[in-house]
């Protein structure tokens, strides 16, 4: 049962066991780390899961890397709950100003910044410890996303795509499986994370059609404000890209049926998605947009089917 006085924020999954269950102190830390929204460090995590299954094809091995994956797993839960409390900390102020976010713990007052940093430094000492069990060059390599993290927050003041620059931190995992398998990157991996990049920018579009009214208010740029009435054709041409670059770095790893054959079942997915985009249905914007775990997903059990094969 829900206690009182911790409501649920509108885009929470209803019913989730951090709102129900976790004890009230420590409720509004979860929230922080949107533990009650796991679709965010599920698209974190899904590039990390395609770059081992593009190296497990390129090496010829059976299956991805599974202690890999399960740390790209707790890796990605880590860093997406340090990400959300770095971005809570540097937009509380404006998250007052945007009714879906007034109600996050910092603005609301359940959290007080120096308790956020605090736990911004236990979830950052997880996600290190987990990448210091891969090979110096993927330490490297995950090192190298830090500067784009903590830029991200502060694009949306200025720039008018800020999704963007979130695409290159959330896809950066499209680098790390093959970094982590092979001690390098090659043209392949890089192509994944450019088709990454796009499928970000086009999903969070997506999720920014939420706040459009309230962030021409508080003077919020985003990709859902800069596309306007092309929103559609905006998001299916990020869609298209992220098709287009997958496609090669599959090519450039000579993969067979099953990954193709499970690209094409996630680009008839992304179709659906860009067909039903109305701008004025938020509540239908974050189905969409959740709906991007499932699409991920196809696409990595055919490359791993790929592998078994």
């Amino acid at each position: 049962m829900e206690r009182p006085g911790t409501p649920s924020l509108p885009d929470a999954v209803k019913g989730h066991w951090a709102d129900r269950w976790a004890p009230a102190g420590v409720r509004p830390y979860l929230r922080l780390a949107r533990i009650e929204r796991p679709i965010g460090w599920w698209l974190l995590l899904l590039p990390c899961w395609w770059s081992a299954a593009l190296a497990a094809i390129a090496a010829g091995q059976p299956w991805p890397n599974p202690i890999h994956c399960l740390l790209f797993l707790i890796g990605a839960v880590a860093m997406r709950g340090a990400g959300c409390t770095y971005n809570d900390i540097v937009d509380r102020d404006l998250d007052t100003r945007v009714e879906r976010t007034r109600q996050r713990p910092l603005p609301s007052g359940q959290v007080s910044l120096k308790g956020a940093l605090a736990f911004l430094a236990l979830q950052g000492i997880v996600g290190l410890l987990v990448l210091l069990q891969f090979n110096a060059f993927a330490i490297a390599t995950g090192f190298a996303s830090l500067g784009v993290v903590a830029l991200y927050p502060f694009m949306k003041r200025f720039f008018w795509m800020p999704q963007i620059v979130l695409g290159l931190a959330f896809a950066w995992g499209a680098l790390m499986g093959w970094a982590a398998a092979f001690g390098f990157l090659s043209w392949a991996p890089i192509l994944l994370y450019l088709g990454s990049i796009a499928w970000v920018v086009g999903y969070d579009t997506i999720y920014a059609l939420q706040d459009i009214e309230d962030d021409e208010i508080a003077g919020i740029k985003s990709s859902a404000r800069f596309f306007g009435e092309n929103v559609k054709l905006g998001v299916g041409i990020c869609y298209a890209l992220t098709l287009v670059f997958i496609t090669a770095a599959l090519t450039l790893v000579r993969a067979g049926w099953p990954s193709f054959a499970g690209l094409s079942l996630f680009a008839l997915h992304l179709g659906w998605q860009v067909a039903r985009i109305d701008r004025a249905d938020g509540a239908g914007a974050l189905r969409l947009f959740r709906a991007n775990r499932d699409a991920g997903l196809i696409l990595f059990a055919a490359m791993t089917l790929d592998c078994f094969i």
